[in-house]
């Protein structure tokens, strides 16, 4: 509670000392608690105080835009390389925010707790710079629920490993998608798949086209199914109610074929112009004899 307590008077302080200066500068994480590997995501907001137009822009040498990443020890995190910010104008008052994927510029693949500043260079001498607030977030390497190695299409001797992870970042339990390269055992990608409801086993399996499968229940009557390649990409996804037999569920025939059998399929446009149709016809004036 109390280290609680005194990382919020940090960030008052620091936000309290940045209003005074002509360049004022807050930092946000879109979630405090991360599955390791996945999307950091960061919004630097900038509000212009200095009465004119200013024009933040790398000058070949110097990024206008930079970020401190520390572990729980203070020791820094190794950029990835170096970060390219495109220009960012901001009028006289104007508060304009930049978007930045962390784990895109720095090495974030670890489970720990981190600390993360953003820092500003002035576009102009006689102007200072800013430096944001301190941001606190943890990675965790969440739960391992089905896994399966594969080789890589059109590349001999190489393979990647699909993997169905488990987290529970906040209330909410979440299933996600990784995969990793085998030759070089990094992280290909870390994804979101959706929420899901543990009182269902998530399915799992692998297509001939070295494609994995996971359908998971998100909600009482909707099942999820979900497609991905071997370089992460989501290459479709559907949404599945119970069927008149029980749960939805994952075949595998014998040429490879990968289909879904036992269910509805929900088409949510299909739904939603149902459900203009009750509206308009609920607007309709009562007729009176």
């Amino acid at each position: 509670m109390i280290h609680r307590c005194l990382k919020y008077l940090f960030a008052a302080l620091v936000c309290g000392t940045s209003a005074h200066a002509q360049i004022a500068a807050t930092l946000k994480l879109d979630k405090d608690q991360h599955l390791a590997g996945e999307p950091v995501i960061a919004v630097v907001t900038i509000t212009n105080h200095a009465g004119k137009e200013l024009i933040f822009s790398s000058d070949g040498r110097l990024q206008w835009l930079d970020f401190v990443i520390r572990d729980s020890r203070g020791n820094p995190i190794t950029p990835r390389g170096r970060a390219l910010f495109g220009a960012m104008k901001i009028g006289p008052g104007q508060t304009l925010g930049r978007e930045v994927d962390l784990a895109q510029y720095f090495q974030l693949e670890k489970p720990g707790n981190f600390t993360v500043s953003a820092v500003i260079q002035s576009p102009q001498k006689n102007l200072e710079g800013a430096t944001t607030n301190r941001v606190f977030f943890n990675q965790s390497s969440g739960v391992l629920y089905w896994s399966q190695k594969v080789g890589l299409p059109g590349n001999s001797g190489n393979t990647r490993e699909f993997r169905v992870l488990n987290f529970s970042g906040d209330t909410k339990s979440q299933i996600y998608a990784q995969i990793e390269d085998g030759h070089s055992g990094k992280l290909v990608r870390t994804f979101l798949l959706g929420d899901v409801l543990m009182m269902r086993k998530p399915l799992s399996t692998i297509d001939r086209n070295q494609r994995m499968h996971v359908m998971f229940l998100s909600t009482p009557t909707m099942w999820v199914h979900n497609v991905i390649d071997t370089d992460g990409r989501l290459v479709s996804r559907q949404i599945h109610q119970r069927g008149p037999q029980g749960d939805p569920q994952l075949l595998t025939f014998g040429d490879g074929t990968v289909r879904v059998a036992n269910s509805l399929p929900y088409d949510p446009k299909a739904v939603a112009a149902e459900r203009a149709k009750i509206r308009k016809a609920s607007d309709r004036p009562a007729v009176s004899y």
